[in-house]
Order: C-alpha cells, then structure tokens, then sequence
C-alpha cells in the first residue's frame, strides 16, 4: 500500500494552490498516474474555489485510504470555518493547516506511507519565527533534525547548506560535520531512491574561494569535508567559485552542486529550470516534496498559475521507491 498512495496536504488555503491541483486533475497526467493521490482538506471549500475558477471535477470522499482509487480524486475531509473561497492570508487558517499536517501525518506512522506533497504555508502566520521552514516544522514532529534541503532536477539538483538564516550569520555555520553528513544524506538518498551514485560539486563560501582573514571557511572547514569524503568513496569535488561555476561547460559534468547558503544555489537554479524542480526533503521517515513555489497571494482567483513544478512533483514520487 504504501508505494502506492501519495499524500497531499492543503496547506494555506488562500494560495494558488488549489488552482494548481485542479490543472492537474484535469489533465492526461492525472488519468495516466497509477498511484492513489489522496489529498487533505475541506471538501466544501475546494468545491467552492473549484466553482470560483469554473472547474468541474468530482471528489470521491474518503474515511481511509483504503477506501481511496487511482481513477478518482480521493480526499480526507478536514472541517474548516472559512468565509469566502478566497481570502487575504492571516492566521485565521492556522488551525485548518496544522489538522490537515497532523492528520497526514498520522497516516504515515499507522499505515507506512512514505510519500508527501505539501501545499504551501505561510512562515509569517503559520510558522510565526517558531521555524525557518515547513522542513523543520514537520522534522520537529517526528523529533527529526538537521534534514536537508534539495531543490531537485533530473539534469542538476542544488542543496544549500544553510537554509532560512540571515547572511551575516552564515559564516558560523560553515562546519566540516555538517558539510560532511549533508552530502552523505544527498549520496544515499540517490543511492536508495534513485539507484544512481551522484556526483556532487561543492561550492566556497567567499568570491574566488579566498579571504582576506589569516584563514578562510575554505581552508577550515570546506576542503577538510571535502578530503573527508572522498575517503569514504564518494563523487565530490571542490571547493567552485560560484560565480562562474553555473557555467553550462561544468554544470552538466555534476548531478548536484552543495551551495553555503540560500540563495547561492536556488537563484540559479530557479533561473535554469523555472519551475520544473522540487524542493525535496532529506531526512525525515518518509519523502517529503514541495512544489516550488509559494502561496503567491497575488495571483489568488485570477487562473493564471504555472501548475508545473506539481506536474514535476507527482513524476518524480511516481518512479522512485
């Protein structure tokens, strides 16, 4: 049963992505998908903002999944009080979302299931500074840290080391350990899911790799994870400067680059590949994905949504084990 069904989870319901799951339902994808997609929300509310966005499918409401069909829209209806369809997002949805995640993930310790999209939330009123991220709200769940962040694509997947943290404070946390286990959970992940043995570039931290300090994070921390792994028969290389390393001559020799920080490697990678990539979650029991974009509240209700990245999402959860 398990590699068979994929959760998805509502999320903020005051996104586009509504809109992007009934561009998918309505597509040759979906009635060519062989897994049981099971989606988490309130029936009544998404039959409203199907009405608002001149929709017509038809929900097959569910008790259990195994109640739920590869040839039907399955949902686990989660009551929510909402007023219209679409409103302006506060942290009146916070209730809805947080029993719409732990429902889900109920599911997964009871019935084994392994496989998780999730909508998109808003750190500002759902999160409210407690996380950086949905990551780390749901490793906190299952009493899981330190999980890694993958923004995948077939052709080059990019991870950064630091997530949701303020530049000036990325310095303090350019370690060998971290650097070390990150790149290990990559390889192995590729390893199981993937059945393929990843090489993996490594970028500096400073332009050029170099410092004007006596000595540089490079130096320290990046070149010693560097030999470190390659002792344990791993495929990495580096330390790239970044500037010139998303140069198309030296991304297509690597299937993943490990960036310092946030926005080292999801700028260029967003800027390659748009959105056909997913943000996937390393480290949790279970594989978490997130469609690659977030609530973008300023496009609610109009139907204009790029719904690919949720395209891309289902393909990969589709061939992996």
């Amino acid at each position: 049963m398990s590699t068979k069904v994929i959760l998805v989870v509502h999320g903020e319901p005051n996104s586009t992505f509504s809109e992007i799951l009934f561009k998918y339902f309505k597509s040759t994808s979906f009635k060519k998908n062989k897994n049981k997609l099971v989606l988490i929300g309130c029936k009544k509310l998404i039959i409203k903002q199907m009405k608002k966005l001149n929709y017509k499918l038809n929900l097959k409401e569910i008790k259990n999944i195994y109640e739920s069909d590869a040839k039907f829209i399955n949902i686990i209806n989660v009551e929510f009080k909402f007023k219209k369809e679409f409103s302006k997002i506060s942290s009146f949805s916070n209730q809805y979302i947080e029993r719409c995640f732990d429902l889900a993930l109920k599911l997964i310790r009871s019935e084994k299931l392994n496989k998780l999209i999730n909508g998109p939330i808003s750190k500002k009123h759902f999160l409210k500074k407690k996380f950086p991220g949905i990551t780390e709200y749901i490793g906190n769940k299952f009493n899981k840290n330190n999980q890694v962040m993958l923004i995948y694509n077939k052709e080059l997947a990019v991870s950064p080391l630091t997530t949701h943290i303020p530049i000036k404070n990325v310095h303090k946390h350019i370690k060998k350990k971290k650097i070390t286990e990150n790149v290990i959970k990559i390889h192995n992940f590729y390893k199981s899911k993937l059945n393929k043995l990843p090489k993996i570039a490594i970028l500096g931290l400073n332009p050029h790799c170099e410092s004007t300090e006596n000595i540089s994070e490079e130096q320290k921390e990046i070149i010693p994870a560097i030999n470190q792994l390659k002792k344990n028969k791993i495929k990495v290389k580096g330390p790239f400067p970044a500037d010139t390393f998303f140069l198309s001559k030296n991304i297509k020799k690597f299937d993943v680059v490990i960036g310092m920080y946030h926005d080292q490697v999801l700028v260029p990678a967003k800027t390659l590949f748009k959105f056909n990539a997913i943000n996937v979650t390393i480290g949790l029991p279970f594989t978490k994905v997130t469609p690659d974009h977030g609530p973008n509240y300023e496009m609610i209700g109009k139907n204009k949504s790029d719904p690919s990245s949720f395209f891309y999402a289902m393909k990969f959860l589709e061939k992996i084990k």
